[in-house]
């Protein structure tokens, strides 16, 4: 995920000093946000994992730093629409319904879970129908470029959660909860182009609710947790 980062900040500072490094510029799409109401779409990637805390009570567990769960991130995709509302300038409201995929991997302490599942390992595929609503918060504009601030709330849908299987990780079955919220902080730029406006941004993303489905009868598989949430990265590319 750092990696991810650095190199998602770097493109975007590149970004900015090419352009601030051009002088005389034709000025392009010098009307496209002078429109109340715009359409627009995106295309990304995601880097998800979990964020795992611990019930302290539990002597399963010794302290927040255990091994007991151990989380493998990994890459996915996002695609999907983009409907804004300008309110003025330099301030829109965004509604941003798209998919994002990926599959995150979860390995339990082999010492405390043998004998009890098939597997200690358990890989986690997630797809989500994403309604973000957010609120964007833009520069001044110069030449064919200005920076933006995003933030907002989302409901989440998971089509891979999994929550009413009835059978659980005694069988090797993970669950998860279909219904979930999000928020997500993020930054990028807009880049006038002279037929559409380009806008990669690096957003992220944390889970609200605790999204485990607890197993049905108390095992060491979820009764230490206290709390399972996505947490991740995403990069997305906007095209208006």
């Amino acid at each position: 995920m750092k990696r991810i980062i650095i190199v998602s900040t770097c493109f975007l500072l590149i970004s900015a000093s090419n352009l601030f490094a051009q002088k005389d510029r034709i000025e392009y799409l010098p009307n496209v946000d002078k429109k109340k109401l715009h359409f627009a779409y995106y295309l990304g990637l995601n880097n998800k994992g979990f964020k795992v805390t611990y019930n302290p009570s539990n002597a399963l567990v010794l302290d927040e730093n255990s091994d007991y769960i151990t989380v493998e991130e990994s890459l996915g995709f996002n695609i999907g629409l983009v409907v804004g509302y300008n309110l003025n300038e330099h301030i829109s409201v965004r509604f941003e319904p798209g998919l994002s995929s990926n599959t995150k991997t979860i390995t339990y302490a082999e010492d405390v879970v043998a004998g009890l599942s098939p597997s200690n390992v358990r890989d986690i595929p997630g797809t989500y129908l994403r309604l973000p609503l957010l609120l964007k918060l833009s520069t001044k504009r110069l030449d064919n470029m200005r920076a933006f601030v995003i933030g907002g709330v989302s409901y989440d849908y998971n089509f891979s959660s999994n929550q009413n299987n009835p059978d659980d990780n005694t069988s090797g079955q993970f669950r998860m909860k279909t219904s979930n919220f999000m928020y997500e902080v993020g930054v990028g730029v807009d880049i006038y182009l002279q037929w559409f406006k380009f806008s990669p941004s690096i957003r992220g993303i944390f889970a609200i609710n605790n999204e485990l489905v607890y197993d049905d009868v108390p095992s060491p598989f979820t009764a230490p947790v206290d709390y399972l949430g996505t947490r991740g990265i995403f990069i997305n590319f906007t095209f208006q």
